[in-house]
C-alpha cells in the first residue's frame, strides 16, 4: 500500500499564512483561518507544505487502504483558494447555489476571492461537511 503523501507537519500556520502572496490572497487566507477556527472549534495545523487543516480522521477503505487525513481545511493556491470538504460525498447543491462565484471538484471547493462568496453559506457547508464526515469516521480535534 502506498503511504499518504499529505501528512501533518510542525510548520507554524501563522508563519505560513504570513508568507502567502500576494497581499490580498494573504488577507483572504487569514480570514479563512479565523472562519475555520470559529466554525470548527479546532486549532489549525499544517498538512503538507500548503494545506491548513482543522481536525482529523482515521479511515479504512473497502480496499484495505487506511490512513489519517485532515477533517476540513483550505489551501491558498496561486489562482484560487482550495477549500476541502471531506470526504466529498454529500450533495451540497442547495447551498452551493447560494454561495456565490465558485467551482467544485470531488472534495474541493474553489474560490478566487473570499469577497466573491457568502461567508455565512461557506460556514454552513463546512459544518454540514464535518457532520457528514463524522457519520462515516470519527472526527478528532486538532
Amino acid at each position: 500500500m502506498a503511504e499518504n503523501k499529505t501528512k501533518p507537519t510542525d510548520v507554524s500556520v501563522a508563519d505560513f499564512l504570513a508568507a502567502v502572496e500576494p497581499a490580498d490572497k494573504r488577507g483572504d487566507a487569514v480570514a479563512l483561518d479565523a472562519l475555520f477556527q470559529r466554525v470548527t472549534g479546532f486549532s489549525p495545523r499544517m498538512w503538507g507544505p500548503t494545506m491548513v487543516g482543522y481536525g482529523s480522521y482515521a479511515y479504512t477503505y473497502d480496499s484495505g487502504h487506511s490512513g489519517t487525513s485532515m477533517a476540513t481545511g483550505f489551501a491558498p493556491r496561486k489562482a484560487e483558494h482550495s477549500i476541502y470538504i471531506l470526504p466529498g460525498y454529500a450533495d451540497f447543491s442547495p447551498l452551493l447555489t447560494r454561495l456565490g462565484k465558485h467551482r467544485i471538484g470531488k472534495s474541493c471547493l474553489y474560490i478566487k476571492r473570499l469577497g466573491d462568496i457568502d461567508a455565512d453559506v461557506l460556514e454552513l457547508i463546512i459544518v454540514q461537511g464535518l457532520d457528514q464526515l463524522g457519520k462515516k469516521w470519527p472526527v478528532q480535534p486538532t
